[in-house]
């Protein structure tokens, strides 16, 4: 997956996958100071079942913690996935 990084306000950032104009899988958050909170994952329905958003998250784990963030979960995905693995205990808030 051919993840980019965009920003899409003030302080509010994701890693998507898109075909032309049509978003195909996302990851979104809000930025304050060092703390990601994690809001929004997606992945169209076709694509589901595939790996892609434990991919973004992961991805958007690797940026945390290249950065040295801490991130805080409101996306139930991520919230489960975190609880889920050890892997992601560096970056939990």
């Amino acid at each position: 997956m051919d993840l980019k990084f965009t920003e899409l306000g003030q302080d509010e950032f994701a890693f998507r996958e898109t075909d032309g104009e049509t978003v195909k899988a996302e990851i979104t958050w809000t930025q304050l100071a060092d703390l990601m909170v994690m809001e929004y994952t997606f992945v169209e329905e076709k694509l589901r079942n595939q790996g892609l958003a434990k991919e973004l998250v992961d991805r958007a784990v690797a940026y945390a913690r290249e950065n040295q963030f801490k991130m805080q979960p409101v996306c139930s995905y991520v919230a489960e996935t975190f609880e889920r693995s050890d892997e992601y205990n560096d970056v939990k808030a």
